[in-house]
């Protein structure tokens, strides 16, 4: 992502168009701070944001509540934006070359290098208008199934919050506790370790020892080891390099 690492996310808003729940829009405000968002906006409202519902679920983030901006229609809240990601789930002559919320994260970032922008999202009930979707240059969808495909408010702003913050983290080099994977000279000295021992110990076939050893490093490799993990490995072979020279010593 070219120069994402100057993205912003207090350049992101959450717009929230004519909202019914304030359960939802309480969890809303709590998934933003989750994510490291602040800016959100309601349009038209349809029930009290500043209620006792709402204040239950954003628990800790009641301020985002407090701080929220009010528009009357939702060219209003876009006004400052210069770009505007619209959730659907309605597909049709108009509406095409949907974001997926990954992709979303990705396309979203680099424009809020340059300023304002938005994730816009609808109704509990029946989403966002057809007008209103014209106000948005580009639409996400996210894939669900067909037994069930509308989801809950809170969770669809929660999976797109997610995921624009991951976009975010990754281009900065953050992994957020996932493992980091050995080098390959790392794991290539660790096979070389292991074909001498497996061999010295006659577990390898000294006429093909790599028959057995592709199994290993496929079983290894669907691991992901680490460095520790191949130390630890290596460990264990150098224990076994030991025992089997003083079995020799003795035998």
């Amino acid at each position: 992502m070219n120069g994402s690492v100057a993205a912003n996310l207090d350049n992101v808003c959450v717009v929230l168009v004519e909202p019914q729940g304030g359960l939802n829009i309480g969890s809303v405000c709590r998934a933003m701070m989750n994510f490291g968002f602040s800016d959100l906006r309601l349009v038209n409202p349809e029930t009290d944001h500043l209620g006792g519902e709402a204040r239950l679920m954003a628990v800790k983030a009641s301020r985002l509540l407090e701080e929220a901006a009010v528009f009357g229609s939702l060219e209003k809240a876009l006004e400052d934006c210069h770009m505007a990601l619209g959730t659907t789930r309605r597909f049709g002559k108009y509406r095409e070359d949907f974001l997926h919320p990954d992709d979303a994260g990705r396309f979203l970032l680099p424009w809020s290098e340059k300023g304002r922008v938005a994730l816009v999202f609808g109704r509990e009930d029946k989403g966002l208008l057809t007008d209103e979707l014209a106000l948005c240059q580009r639409f996400i969808t996210i894939p669900t199934s067909d037994q069930l495909p509308s989801m809950n408010l809170a969770q669809a702003v929660s999976l797109c919050l997610y995921e624009t913050a991951k976009a975010l983290g990754e281009s900065r080099g953050k992994d957020y506790g996932r493992k980091k994977q050995a080098s390959g000279k790392t794991l290539e000295g660790m096979y070389g370790h292991m074909k001498k021992t497996l061999v010295d110990i006659d577990y390898l076939d000294t006429n093909n020892p790599e028959h057995i050893l592709r199994t290993f490093r496929r079983i290894f490799g669907r691991a992901g080891l680490n460095d520790r993990e191949v130390r630890i490995l290596r460990g264990l072979w150098s224990r076994i390099d030991w025992v089997e020279g003083e079995r020799r010593k003795k035998g």
